[in-house]
């Protein structure tokens, strides 16, 4: 079934042109003007609404203010023979996707209305996912839908509700904090305490404070009793971050502290009886670690009773959509601003840098293209530097496809490698002429007419 796209013009000429352009793609319906384009929008579901700005003695901003007042409302996008960057910007502060300008490139339109549909069904996909997630496993931050994390969140479910000590490993910025929330507010105990130690930002004398407490006078500068973090998770959660850090004589004391489930503070031999979770996570091995006899083994055996593997980003590239897009939302939302599309090629750079900060270092990017966008959408100006250095010195990331290698052998003209290439995207495609034209980054008009030319 195709997408419906209602096209308002009060110029017939301009209708029937795009209709005549864009109907292989789209259910098409239109309108002259402001009253019969509502009536259309109520009675029909309408995916997209493409209307000029100047209907006659109505007005586009009028029409995109009531047809965004529906429920679900139409992406809208907005069309003008009187384009300029203010009124581009306010059609976007009112609610339009984007804004084209007359004369139109049909095949620019067809583009962007496609790149619409494909934003609009990503927001839906990714709203419907957080919905679910947050009513039935309350994982609203853990984001995406590829194996990967689809199998870290069913391993959440399973063991939050049980006492098992759990082991997170993976790189920095994947979500190991993340996970450890969940688990927490999963666990039965989400009332209670979720206590957190950075154990590689202490040293061992502070560490063992910070963990165990300490009586007054147990050490110089210990001026007062201290309340270790043991104690003020007791009935909760305590998540410790890059365990693989700690001193070996504190290494003991943890031991001690996970098998007898009591507490000693610095400077006292009185045992405290503690009821804590204790969730450990590392971006190092710990197998290896103990391997290498930097940890202790009985210790590893100790915290390694459930291990949930975070996977990296440049292995799950399918979650980087879903992921940017929650990011533009919340940053957005925090800086005061309109939600803006990342352009075609902001997001190809996005999927194509192998992100080696994992899911903060996307985090951070997009944050920084929502702040330095004053356009109605996030260009790759907009992205810090770094992305568009690494894409002239990273080698593209390698196809699945299993199509042949495009470069050019030897004496080969423009019109055999244009051959070469929509018979590669073809068969990517498998003869799919829609998909092929979106791996071509052509419409399906062009990919037509350059098979007509080409005889293919």
């Amino acid at each position: 079934m195709l997408p419906t796209l209602l096209i308002v013009d009060d110029e017939r000429s301009t209708r029937e042109g795009l209709r005549s352009a864009l109907e292989e793609e789209f259910d098409i319906y239109t309108a002259a003007g402001t009253a019969e384009a509502m009536r259309i929008l109520k009675a029909e579901p309408i995916d997209l609404l493409l209307t000029d700005l100047r209907l006659g003695a109505d007005s586009g901003m009028d029409l995109l203010e009531s047809a965004l007042a529906l429920v679900p409302p139409p992406v809208s996008v907005m069309m003008t023979a009187y384009g300029s960057v203010d009124t581009a910007v306010e059609a976007m502060r009112r609610g339009a996707w984007h804004f084209v300008t007359k004369p139109l490139n049909l095949d620019e339109v067809e583009m962007l209305l496609k790149r619409a549909l494909r934003n609009r069904s990503l927001e839906t996909e990714n709203r419907q996912l957080a919905s679910q997630i947050q009513k039935t496993h309350k994982l609203d931050r853990l984001i995406g839908q590829s194996p990967a994390i689809k199998q870290v969140a069913e391993l959440i479910q399973q063991v939050a509700p049980t006492r098992a000590t759990v082991l997170i490993e993976g790189e920095s910025g994947t979500g190991k904090e993340v996970v450890a929330q969940a688990l927490h507010h999963l666990s039965g105990r989400p009332a209670a305490k979720l206590v957190v130690v950075h154990c590689a930002a202490l040293s061992p004398q502070l560490l063992e404070s910070e963990l165990f407490g300490h009586e007054k006078g147990s050490f110089t500068g210990a001026a007062q009793r201290r309340i270790g973090r043991f104690e003020q998770a007791d009935g909760g959660t305590l998540f410790l971050d890059e365990i693989g850090e700690i001193d070996p004589a504190i290494q003991v004391k943890l031991l001690r502290v996970l098998s007898a489930r009591t507490v000693e503070r610095v400077g006292s031999n009185t045992p405290i009886k503690v009821d804590v979770r204790v969730i450990a996570a590392t971006n190092r091995k710990l197998r290896a670690q103990v391997d290498a006899g930097t940890f202790r083994e009985d210790l590893f055996f100790r915290l390694n009773v459930v291990r949930i593997d975070m996977p990296p980003l440049r292995t799950r590239r399918e979650d980087i959509v879903l992921l940017a897009n929650a990011f533009l939302h919340e940053f957005a939302k925090e800086n005061g601003r309109p939600v803006k599309p990342l352009t075609d090629a902001a997001l190809d750079l996005l999927l194509a840098y192998r992100w080696p900060g994992n899911v903060r270092e996307l985090r951070t990017t997009i944050e920084h293209g929502v702040v330095m966008s004053n356009e109605p959408v996030i260009e790759v100006r907009h992205l810090p530097s770094f992305l568009t250095a690494a894409a002239t010195t990273e080698p593209p990331p390698s196809s699945a496809s299993g199509t042949e290698n495009l470069a050019p052998p030897g004496n080969l003209n423009l019109q055999d490698l244009e051959s070469r290439a929509i018979r590669s995207a073809l068969a990517a495609a498998g003869g799919n002429r829609t998909q092929a034209a979106e791996l071509l980054g052509v419409s399906r008009r062009t990919l037509q007419r350059k098979l007509n030319l080409l005889q293919l």
